[in-house]
């Protein structure tokens, strides 16, 4: 095991990597596109189907008052849509709309596009396998943050 400075070097380091990777992906993006906040929460509605807003800060790990701000956001847009609750009439639940899922679907065929050209192009087969095994690794370390 790395000792405590090992670790917080480590951490920091990735944090940074992460950081430049996912700026990248959005700069290739329009501007007055999705925050990352609301390209997450379209995501999870649509992968997991309809959700409440308490549900969805929940899963997000935000207040439910930021998860009201995003959703009333993608509702303007035209990208989620509310309807009730059907285990409980009186709750609201989300759900994403065709458009919602077709913006998702377009941004990760430009994202996974540019992905996909780096990894072939700046990566030998080892360096490509050994990035595909950390994966499931950083699944794990988002879920325990």
């Amino acid at each position: 095991m790395l000792n405590e400075p090992d670790l917080e070097r480590a951490a920091f380091d990735l944090r940074l990597a992460l950081a430049r990777i996912v700026r990248r992906l959005r700069q290739a993006h329009e501007p007055g596109d999705l925050t990352l906040s609301e390209v997450s929460v379209l995501s999870r509605l649509d992968r997991d189907g309809p959700a409440t807003p308490g549900a969805l800060a929940g899963g997000e790990r935000v207040r439910p008052q930021a998860m009201g701000n995003t959703l009333a956001a993608l509702e303007q847009r035209g990208l989620v849509a509310r309807m009730p609750d059907p285990e409980d009439g009186r709750r609201v639940s989300m759900s994403a709309t065709e458009a919602g899922r077709q913006l998702l679907l377009d941004r990760r065929s430009a994202s996974t596009r540019r992905v996909t050209h780096a990894l072939a192009q700046g990566f030998s087969p080892d360096e490509q396998r050994r990035l595909i095994e950390v994966i499931p690794l950083l699944d794990r370390l988002a879920d325990s943050l």
